[in-house]
């Protein structure tokens, strides 16, 4: 199963989740404080919604949730093989999840790709880990916000 993910900045979260909620016909399959994402089945998407009053209605980033570790092996080789470069983050924590994934980098526009695997829930945001960039690409993993992913 591989989805589409689109993260978007939201001003208020509670509001959000009640048009998507509509709009989907489903509920969130995850609430947190500042956080809601949905897996939708029809149209296969994995929509995030992150609160950051200010930037709502702004693109955080994008990108292919799919089933397993060897498939983000195998996107990560596809896309090197296409002259796409690519920044790993293996056994890292963002979005109240563990997570093993890579971002691709070279976008014309600058916009942000993740293509990802959830590994297991988590009950925090991030990790406390310094090493790669931040949750969602922040460049400070430790002073990841909800607001920043």
């Amino acid at each position: 199963m591989s989805r589409v993910q689109l993260a978007l900045n939201v001003n208020d979260v509670d509001a959000a989740v009640a048009f998507y909620s509509r709009l989907f016909g489903t509920e969130p399959a995850k609430r947190r404080p500042g956080y809601a994402n949905f897996a939708i089945t029809e149209p296969p998407l994995k929509l995030v919604l992150l609160e950051n009053p200010g930037s709502g209605g702004s693109l955080n980033h994008l990108g292919v949730e799919v089933s397993d570790i060897d498939t983000v092996d195998a996107e990560q080789a596809r896309l090197a093989g296409t002259g796409l470069a690519s920044v790993e983050e293996r056994d890292t924590t963002c979005c109240y999840a563990k997570q093993d994934k890579f971002w691709v980098q070279g976008a014309p526009d600058g916009e942000r790709w993740e293509i990802y695997t959830v590994l297991a829930d988590s009950p925090t945001f991030s990790g406390d880990s310094q090493d790669g960039p931040g949750c969602c690409g922040t460049e400070d993993r430790a002073a990841a916000e909800p607001t920043a992913c």
